[in-house]
């Protein structure tokens, strides 16, 4: 339980609903910012602005999957008001206060670093990351589907990058009688890819391995997909860019050549929120009740 642990929310999507739904079971106290067209109601959580919230108190902070942006706004679709998360507010909370996101910017880091608040990054977890690439493969697949006109049965599908989502999309794809290959840089990575009964090829040599391809999957977070790469691509091809923004395709030079490229971040949030808030929920509280503990001991 969390009983007396004051938790402040501040914006999101729907996934922060099976957060806030999570730690009302613990008895935790919720103040819940940029929610004010919420319709929901949940007890011990209540709608407040900054002003309205007393920092001194706040334990935690939880901030959407994609953090507060370059100038500090984060994002939230249950308020029409711009939702500013400000250096001062962050010195307010205690010592002990830490901040919870998806992902981190440099204006984020810099805010956690001058109040020295402990700041974590729920993505870079890998627990987190395995548990998203279910619903961010069945995305995908959906994505194929609609933005293609032949079946994922026989189709020639490169997926780049065998990290946590490129091994599940590469395993799926697969299983659905796709044509599978898959680019690493890494002779142990190189190894997998063969002991999983894909072809592997060294993404060195990606101009000459996608002549063929239909659909390609990135999720390397860097420009792999580049003019030269696109070029050799059959035009008909489809491109699915699964990386974090700007995502690791030259999608100018996509566009001109007729080839169609989408960049598709976050999907977990798009195609199954609720699923994708509970991950994040059972994390986060497994998390809180850590330093809860902790903090009941240390008293």
């Amino acid at each position: 339980m969390l009983t007396g642990m004051h938790i402040a929310i501040i914006g999101g999507d729907a996934r922060q609903l099976e957060i806030i739904r999570k730690l009302t079971e613990l008895d935790a106290k919720l103040s819940l910012i940029g929610f004010d067209q919420l319709s929901d109601g949940f007890i011990g959580a209540k709608k407040q602005t900054f002003e309205d919230v007393e920092f001194q108190t706040v334990d935690a902070i939880i901030l959407p999957s994609s953090g507060a942006n370059q100038t500090g706004e984060v994002e939230t679709i249950f308020s029409n008001e711009t939702i500013h998360l400000k250096p001062d507010i962050v010195k307010e909370t205690p010592e002990h206060c830490i901040i919870y996101t998806g992902i981190s910017t440099d204006y984020l880091t810099q805010c956690a670093k001058d109040a020295n608040r402990k700041l974590v990054k729920l993505f870079e977890r890998d627990d987190v990351a395995i548990y998203n690439s279910i619903p961010t493969v069945e995305g995908t697949i959906m994505m194929a589907i609609q933005h293609t006109d032949i079946t994922i049965h026989k189709a020639n599908v490169m997926v780049l990058g065998l990290g946590r989502v490129g091994m599940s999309a590469a395993r799926t794809f697969s299983a659905l009688g796709a044509r599978v290959k898959v680019g690493a840089n890494q002779s142990d990575q190189l190894a997998r890819i063969t002991e999983m009964g894909l072809e592997p090829f060294h993404t060195k040599n990606l101009e000459e391995a996608v002549g063929d391809v239909d659909i390609c999957i990135n999720t390397v977070p860097e420009l792999i997909l580049t003019a030269k790469v696109i070029a050799k691509m059959p035009t008909n091809a489809l491109i699915l860019d699964l990386a974090s923004k700007p995502g690791g395709t030259d999608f100018r030079y996509a566009e001109k050549r007729g080839v169609k490229a989408l960049l598709a971040p976050g999907l977990p949030g798009i195609v199954a929120p609720k699923t994708a808030g509970k991950i994040l929920a059972n994390v986060l509280s497994q998390l809180l009740s850590e330093e809860y503990e902790k903090r009941e001991e240390d008293s």
